[in-house]
């Protein structure tokens, strides 16, 4: 997980949290496995998250939504 001053990354940090369903479900639109994907999508998908839309078997923790939200802001490193 990215450290407190480390930024976190889509490998490390970010693909981690999208479970196998979670890309399976969402498949039809982007690949959550993909960075180029997701960070083509990645406000939509904050948007989602914050909501508690995706994923759809129930919203993620704050500190899940905080940590794509600062990957994000943080200017999405791979």
């Amino acid at each position: 997980m990215a450290t407190v001053s480390g930024s976190p990354s889509f490998a490390r940090d970010i693909q981690p949290l999208f479970r196998d369903k979670d890309r399976e479900s969402m498949r039809f639109l982007f690949d959550l496995h993909s960075y180029e994907d997701v960070a083509a999508h990645a406000s939509e998908i904050l948007e989602e998250l914050e909501e508690g839309e995706m994923p759809c078997d129930g919203p993620w923790p704050p500190e899940q939504i905080e940590l794509f939200r600062r990957w994000v802001d943080e200017g999405m490193a791979p």
